[in-house]
């Protein structure tokens, strides 16, 4: 059964309590457009259960890492972008500017990109 974080804002997208322009959903994982794009194809791929980083991953969460990462290659490519190329970023913890508290990869694409990561 997935648990939640009655607080958390991804959580509550999940819930359907939040809209969000939904990509892609399979009974793991939850693909959303970006609401503040850094490229032309931005979206967001979070977990349906609450974990909050990469820091907080366990062993039994293997899975849960495997079918996101899994889906971002399903999301580029309903993104068009799977052939050209695509960047997915975690950011985990407040130094990384992790802002939202539930494990989510940044899939961005669309553009030639550079580095850093973000403009």
């Amino acid at each position: 059964m997935d648990t939640y974080d009655q607080d958390c804002l991804f959580c509550r997208i999940v819930r359907g309590e939040i809209p969000a322009k939904v990509i892609y959903r399979n009974d793991h994982v939850l693909a959303f457009r970006d609401i503040t794009p850094v490229a032309p194809q931005h979206a967001l791929i979070i977990p349906l259960r609450h974990i909050t980083s990469l820091s907080t991953l366990k062993p039994e969460d293997e899975a849960i890492a495997g079918q996101i990462l899994l889906a971002a290659g399903t999301v580029a490519e309903i993104l068009g972008i799977k052939a050209s190329g695509y960047r997915f970023v975690f950011n985990s913890g407040a130094d990384a500017m992790q802002s939202v508290f539930h494990i989510h990869g940044h899939l961005i694409g669309g553009q030639k990109m550079g580095w850093p990561p973000f403009p």
